[in-house]
């Protein structure tokens, strides 16, 4: 990415996040509404959806959003993530990325050249 692009507010470009998940169920019928609800979510820059071939696109920003919360929406709209075994490997890769991501963007860091704290 440009470091000179723009992103949505709330977005921090230091912990975005873009993922790609194979979809199952009525994609073609409901895609525009599943785009148009994650889309609202602050902390999401963008968001599309291949319906031809199921595939969705998303960039979020990692300490504002979750995975799981964008794939509740898509249960909303009567599809899901592909049961597939390469779906789901990627789906648990990204979740534990995204939390690691989550944890560090909320630990203060330390030194060794600095007192501990409480000292």
């Amino acid at each position: 990415m440009d470091s000179k692009q723009k992103h949505k507010v709330g977005v921090n470009e230091d912990s975005l996040m873009v993922r790609h998940l194979k979809l199952e169920g009525p994609v073609y019928e409901n895609h525009q509404s599943i785009i148009q609800e994650i889309e609202k979510l602050l902390g999401v820059d963008a968001v599309s959806v291949n319906p031809s071939e199921s595939l969705l696109k998303v960039a979020y920003d990692a300490t504002k959003r979750e995975l799981n919360e964008i794939e509740e929406i898509i249960r909303k709209h009567e599809c899901d993530i592909a049961d597939d075994w390469w779906t789901h490997f990627k789906e648990g890769y990204y979740k534990f990325v995204d939390q690691n991501v989550k944890d560090n963007a909320s630990h203060e860091p330390w030194s060794c050249h600095k007192r501990p704290p409480g000292r």
